[in-house]
């Protein structure tokens, strides 16, 4: 069959249509997939079995996440999935089978021990609705020890294990309070500081036990430190900058000194030191013009690790605190490290590696030799990750000359030769940024139908520098971020390799509002957008998402109670201008969204509808902001398949292929 007709075929198949075959060679019908048993299908066409067959090994993978060390045994605890959600297992060493010890219907993403390794403490929501509760786990069982209806958070354990802390919105039902409790004894949860913010989170002890830090998040670009003394209540500010400044990761040292990150006086954020009577930072450790994204201080208080992110890149030191001494770790795979790393009491640092050519595993390293060591393969339907392309770093000047980024995944030319289309997925936020991690099941799309990736960073994004960050802040700039996917757009469709006439476009939260402003601005240089748990009115969202999210996102976007924002807010809402959406789309919605509500989704698919044009629409009732669920997240992506098959690759029947 030429090439052309296969892709037709195929197509075909993807929707559950007929391939016309003469009627010697006609075969059995393909059989139909049905959705899952909490996911509705709103005018999405069948799905074919052949389609789910030929996805499979794509969709057979999962991914391991160092979450912590084991301070008696010398286990890493990680989180991985063997069933349909992620649960917490046990590794006794490297290569070591994974021992599930949760065994729970809701997925469980983290887990911390207490100091002596006697209590396991865990947090679990239900449906996605993020109103998560803290359990300990003892013998597979789980005990609750929050109200079981309220929003709670887990924070650090204090030195000796006597303390955890914890914040919650039981007093208010809206703002983040913080909490101290005994874990061994259920009921002796007492209350320290009240709020009148969700903002607030509870983050690490000083060695005394006694000093809780805690951390006022205003926005991206703002945030302020207190001290609480748990013992008398008394609370005190540590930072009082006359400028907004961004404190991110914090960490008492075992010699009682706080390390932060923070962009004070720059522009990326440094490590350093923090004078807690003071509040005076002195940096210590810079990544030239990256931020440091990560650290953390060993518990003999003489080394450091810290992760610099270079353009979605990660990049793994050691720093020797006496000497000031820096060592680069090599021979890991290139793609991102996660932020959860961890020095054991013995000595060695945990973390997480992701790449496109290797799934997120656990790893450790041994400062002293550097000698890194892989914990965990984590499998990947029988394919060979090592044959999945890595992103190169596409780098451009935006329409008004602010320089702006991206990452391109390219099939392989031999296997896909001539002009390929392309997908640009735009990440959420926006205070988030693309790195170079693992695709998983998106790898199918590159290596099996030859369609390019895009992922870009556009201004507003995190991770190159506080100035950038802001570059969108308000509704009177934020279209300036849509305007860089047309510079993206006028670079990329000059590449040789790339078919300009099947472009398509796709993002999630954020990226979903971008998603359809693109579509939308740029409807005669897309064929198709799919558009993920996304914004479609910033007012309606703004009125409608949970209210301890509320003032944080109104310093983003723009206050809806404020006539001339207001305004600006609503013209530059997909769904005030749907009636120039002329491509066709696909929505996709959690039921229990607490984020961007349902609403959103339901109000642009109806207008899109009334007006004449194409809405596919899948709803899981058992998600909220982005699907969790193996069985909700396959359907997806066969739904998604057949979505770029009908209207992306078959949208120009002439083009080579």
């Amino acid at each position: 069959m030429h090439r052309r007709s296969w892709t037709w075929a195929l197509a075909a198949l993807a929707v559950g249509l007929a391939v016309p075959v003469a009627a010697e060679d006609a075969a059995p019908a393909d059989p139909i997939v049905p959705p899952p048993a909490a996911m509705v299908a709103d005018g999405v066409p069948p799905i074919a079995q052949s389609l789910v067959a030929d996805t499979r090994p794509y969709l057979e993978y999962r991914t391991a996440g160092f979450v912590g060390w084991h301070p008696v045994d010398r286990s890493m605890l990680i989180t991985t999935r063997f069933a349909n959600v992620a649960q917490l297992h046990r590794v006794a060493a490297p290569g070591s089978a994974r021992r599930q010890i949760t065994f729970e219907e809701e997925p469980i993403f983290s887990g911390s021990w207490s100091p002596d390794g006697e209590v396991l403490l865990l947090e679990k929501d239900a449906g996605g609705n993020e109103v998560s509760q803290i359990y300990a786990l003892e013998s597979g069982r789980l005990t609750l020890l929050t109200d079981g209806k309220s929003r709670h958070a887990l924070g650090p354990f204090s030195d000796d294990g006597k303390l955890v802390a914890y914040g919650s919105n039981m007093r208010t039902g809206v703002y983040n309070d913080i909490y101290v409790m005994d874990p061994r004894t259920p009921g002796s949860a007492r209350m320290v500081l009240s709020t009148d913010s969700g903002g607030w989170a509870a983050i690490d002890f000083a060695p005394n036990g006694r000093d809780l830090l805690v951390f006022n998040y205003i926005s991206v670009t703002d945030s302020q430190l207190h001290i609480i003394n748990v013992e008398t209540g008394a609370i005190r500010q540590v930072t009082r900058d006359a400028t907004p400044v961004a404190y991110g990761n914090l960490q008492f040292a075992p010699d009682g000194r706080l390390w932060v990150s923070s962009d004070k006086d720059s522009d990326v954020q440094r490590l350093g030191l923090l004078d807690t009577e003071t509040g005076m930072f002195t940096p210590m450790i810079d990544g030239g013009r990256w931020d440091i994204s990560s650290f953390d201080i060993a518990k003999d208080g003489r080394t450091i690790a810290y992760v610099v992110n270079e353009a979605g890149f990660s990049r793994l030191y050691l720093y020797d605190i006496a000497s000031g001494a820096k060592r680069q770790v090599t021979g890991l795979p290139p793609g991102e490290i996660g932020s959860g790393m961890k020095f054991a009491p013995w000595g060695d640092l945990g973390f997480t590696v992701y790449s496109n050519q290797s799934p997120g595993d656990a790893y450790s390293l041994d400062p002293a030799t550097l000698k890194v060591t892989r914990w965990t393969e984590s499998e990947t339907g029988g394919l060979d990750p090592a044959t999945n392309v890595l992103p190169e770093l596409v780098e451009i000047k935006s329409f008004d000359g602010e320089p702006i980024s991206g990452l391109l995944y390219r099939p392989d030319p031999k296997r896909h030769p001539g002009k390929r289309p392309l997908i640009m997925s735009i990440h959420g936020g926006p205070e988030g940024q693309a790195t170079a991690g693992f695709l998983g099941r998106t790898n199918y799309l590159i290596n099996e139908l030859g369609i390019a990736l895009f992922y870009p960073n556009v201004r507003g994004s995190t991770g190159f520098g506080k100035r950038f960050v802001a570059l969108d802040n308000g509704p009177f700039r934020r279209e300036n971020s849509v305007k860089d996917i047309g510079a993206f757009l006028d670079r990329l469709g000059k590449y040789p390799t790339l078919d300009a006439k099947r472009f398509g476009v796709t993002g999630g939260s954020y990226g979903g509002y971008m998603c359809y402003a693109s579509a939308i601005r740029y409807g005669r240089r897309f064929n198709a957008a799919s558009c993920i748990v996304a914004i479609s009115n910033f007012v309606t969202f703004l009125e409608n998402t949970e209210e301890y999210r509320r003032d944080l996102r109104r310093i983003e976007y723009g206050d809806e109670r404020v006539p001339e924002l207001r305004a600006k807010l609503e013209e530059i809402s997909p769904l005030t201008r749907v009636d120039q959406l002329k491509i066709p789309l696909m929505v996709v919605t959690g039921a229990n969204d607490p984020r961007v509500p349902a609403s959103e989704a339901d109000q642009i698919i109806d207008a899109v509808r009334s007006h004449g044009g194409t809405a596919w629409h899948l709803l899981a009732r058992n998600e909220g902001h982005g699907f969790r669920r193996k069985e909700n997240a396959d359907y997806l992506f066969w739904a998604t398949l057949a979505f770029w098959q009908q209207h992306l690759l078959g949208a120009q029947p002439g083009a080579a292929d």
